[in-house]
């Protein structure tokens, strides 16, 4: 997969078939999305193009408004990646670019800029100011410019929208399993590994204390997960068992949100190393015990909890 961030400096595209979205989550309805693009590249001797925006264009057109992606930058990049299309646009959304008429929007940047040979998009898909552009005037549009217009199935324009709401919702609510069905994937997060207070090492369960640097990145409900962990820039390619804390600690100050994550049979140092944490089960909630040594218990049956979850 080729990626261009310039749209000004765009290649000359091979019958490009394009297809266009945020692919915040790149979950399994967006993926039926992308095998109709690859096939129907295929089949005309062309190229797949999938145009995609950054930042995410709720944040220009609400701003203000808190959205949490499921993905950061990076990893809708590395998911879309693995999906085996040929080029990736990213598009500098701003307000400029909001600004123009549906008509600039197909002639001076889709027309201009990709040469379409085909256009895959939904029913419902809206664009150029005040969203007055749609798939009919795309159409219309296409006898001028030369291009077809293919529509998405209702049904999978359905579940895309049911999936990335009901993802968000799930992971705010503590249904995990809900969440990784709708992904088809385990939801992950990267954080650096900051210093704590080291309490965990006292009651024999040291965790590395993980930020989440992204601010817009979702982070799911308070509990306790098991997870599966890998050291990311590193030459350690192992995966390790674990299991992860999100929450306020209220047995012991209940004041910060932290992430903790214990691994289990590992040692070394990795202050200031960066964890990618893949979410496979939810354990519990939060809770608040008795005191520490009812704490450690509860701990030492969660570890037994995650691993009989990790297999």
């Amino acid at each position: 997969m080729k990626v261009h961030q310039n749209i000004y400096t765009l290649p000359p595209f091979r019958n490009a078939v394009v297809t266009i979205g945020t692919f915040d989550g790149v979950h399994s309805g967006h993926r039926k999305i992308i095998q109709q693009l690859k096939r129907e590249a295929e089949a005309t001797d062309g190229e797949s193009v999938i145009i995609t925006f950054h930042p995410h264009p709720r944040m220009v057109v609400k701003s203000g408004s808190p959205l949490h992606l499921i993905n950061t930058f990076a990893e809708k990049l590395e998911l879309l990646e693995a999906t085996g299309i040929d080029h990736l646009v990213v598009v500098p959304f701003t307000e400029e670019f909001a600004q123009q008429s549906a008509q600039e929007y197909v002639s001076n940047f889709l027309v201009a800029r990709f040469q379409p040979h085909t256009i895959i998009i939904g029913y419902d898909h809206r664009f150029g100011k005040n969203r007055q552009g749609d798939y009919r005037l795309l159409e219309e549009l296409g006898v001028t410019f030369n291009y077809q217009v293919k529509e998405i199935p209702e049904q999978v324009l359905n579940e895309i929208t049911v999936s990335s709401t009901r993802i968000r919702q799930a992971l705010l609510n503590g249904d995990l399993q809900t969440a990784n069905d709708y992904l088809g994937y385990s939801f992950f997060f990267e954080g650096r590994v900051v210093l704590g207070n080291q309490l965990g090492r006292t009651l024999g369960f040291p965790t590395a204390n993980l930020d989440v640097e992204d601010p817009d990145k979702l982070v799911p409900a308070n509990g306790v997960y098991a997870v599966q962990v890998c050291l990311t820039g590193s030459d350690d390619e192992n995966e390790y068992k674990g299991m992860m804390n999100i929450g306020t600690r209220p047995t012991v100050d209940g004041i910060n949100r932290v992430i903790e994550v214990n691994l289990f049979d590992f040692s070394g140092d990795i202050y200031d190393k960066t964890l990618r944490v893949y979410l496979k089960k939810r354990l519990r909630a939060e809770e608040k015990f008795n005191g520490l040594e009812a704490l450690k218990a509860q701990l030492g049956k969660d570890r037994t909890d995650a691993i009989a979850a990790l297999g």
